[in-house]
């Protein structure tokens, strides 16, 4: 029976969740759009590569959550795991780099295989943005902004706390690299298999570790403020410093960074303590050395990307739906059909009510949140009329049907 159930770590949109997720896609596009940026759409699989390349071969991402296959000309593909690898293939392949700064707003499922939990599915939903071609502390202020209103827009100001820090530059994390393997040798037979094979390949990664053992050892090592380079520090105080201007509040977390390379100066993530033990809801950071990496052209970039279904169950107040008419024939049944196809064209929401009798057909529109009835009588129909009731007030009345479009409309 398997087969007539979801696939574990995925489940179906009903309307009503689906409406929230609509909610906040259109809710953060519509932000995104004040901002200048304008909607992009990548396929859902790439080839392999693109993913191996910008997440990194040693991630776990990479080594144990992508979902990937042969396809039938024997290629490997993997359904996208993130947003970003896609734009920046796209950057590539579509010859983009003539159209710098290029601003553009994504959404869309992404597929990772780990462990279902509260508001991650192995099919989730993101929303996120990418800016590329900007190389100055103004556009990490402006991506950390549109973060913010995007989540102020959503009602969410107030249940989550805006967390960053700086990764520094190419220098600052070559000399913290040296500093943080000088720390962490000592401890190589303690650290779990995974942190000792990223000890040698990218020794960052181990403080991403969920491995408690690796969590108390890295709990003790030097912070990457330490081998910062004046310029970094430079960049990273104009950023702190635009954001303040901004009424932006932010915390540093010094703890707060990303492990693969490419990455440099601006990561940030707001958290929330709403959803239990993972509390990250959107999460970004600068990334010039990606799309160099990639093959492309050296291009700095800065982005970010929010859990739709982690939004969407934090949001409160989505708006409701317009409560449709009813329209419930009593007779002929496509004389109904067409009044109620001419009054959607007017803009109406309309419900059929097609078949039971008058008392069940007024509990389906009772249920389905009408507004109002329209009942189509044989004899109210003779002499070209309806009958209307109002479901609030309970008021019902004739109404000649030249008649009935405008008064629904004004309602």
């Amino acid at each position: 029976m398997s087969g007539l159930q979801p696939v574990r770590g995925t489940h179906d949109l009903l309307p009503e969740e689906s409406r929230r997720h609509r909610h906040v896609e259109e809710t953060v596009f519509q932000v995104a759009r004040r901002y200048g940026y304008g909607e992009i759409v990548t396929p859902i699989f790439e080839f392999t590569e693109v993913f191996a390349r910008t997440l990194g071969e040693t991630s776990d991402v990479v080594t144990k959550e992508m979902y990937t296959f042969s396809d039938r000309s024997g290629e490997s593909v993997t359904l996208r795991p993130e947003g970003t690898a896609g734009v920046a293939r796209a950057f590539i392949s579509g010859g983009l780099a003539q159209h710098l700064p290029l601003k553009v707003f994504y959404r869309g499922p992404m597929f990772r295989y780990e462990r279902p939990q509260k508001g991650r599915q192995r099919q989730f939903h993101q929303v996120g943005i990418e800016l590329l071609g900007v190389d100055q502390p103004l556009a990490d202020v402006e991506a950390v902004s549109m973060a913010w209103r995007s989540l102020e827009a959503l009602g969410l100001g107030g249940k989550v706390q805006l967390e960053l820090n700086s990764l520094g530059d190419s220098e600052s994390r070559a000399a913290y690299r040296d500093a943080l393997v000088a720390y962490l040798d000592p401890f190589r037979s303690s650290l779990s298999e995974d942190s000792r094979n990223r000890l040698d390949k990218n020794p960052l990664r181990v403080l991403d570790s969920k491995d408690e053992g690796d969590r108390r050892i890295v709990a003790g090592a030097p912070l990457i403020t330490q081998s910062m380079t004046p310029a970094a520090r430079a960049f990273f105080e104009q950023v702190t410093g635009g954001l303040a201007a901004l009424g932006i509040p932010a915390t540093v977390n010094p703890r707060l960074v990303r492990g693969l390379d490419y990455y440099c100066h601006t990561a940030f993530e707001f958290t929330t303590t709403a959803l239990g033990a993972q509390g990250t809801v959107l999460a970004g950071g600068r990334y010039d050395g990606l799309i160099g990496q990639m093959g492309g052209p050296a291009t700095p970039g800065i982005g970010w990307a929010a859990g739709v279904e982690r939004l969407a169950m934090l949001v409160d107040g989505v708006t409701p739906p317009e409560r449709p008419v009813a329209i419930i024939p009593m007779g002929d049944a496509m004389a109904a059909m067409a009044l109620a196809d001419s009054l959607r064209a007017a803009g109406l929401a309309v419900e059929m009510g097609f078949s039971g009798n008058l008392k069940k057909r007024m509990a389906r529109a009772d249920k389905a949140g009408a507004r109002a009835v329209v009942i189509m009588g044989e004899d109210e129909m003779a002499r070209g009329a309806v009958t209307l009731r109002d479901l609030d007030s309970g008021s019902q009345d004739e109404v000649p049907l030249a008649a009935l479009k405008e008064r629904l409309l004004a309602k």
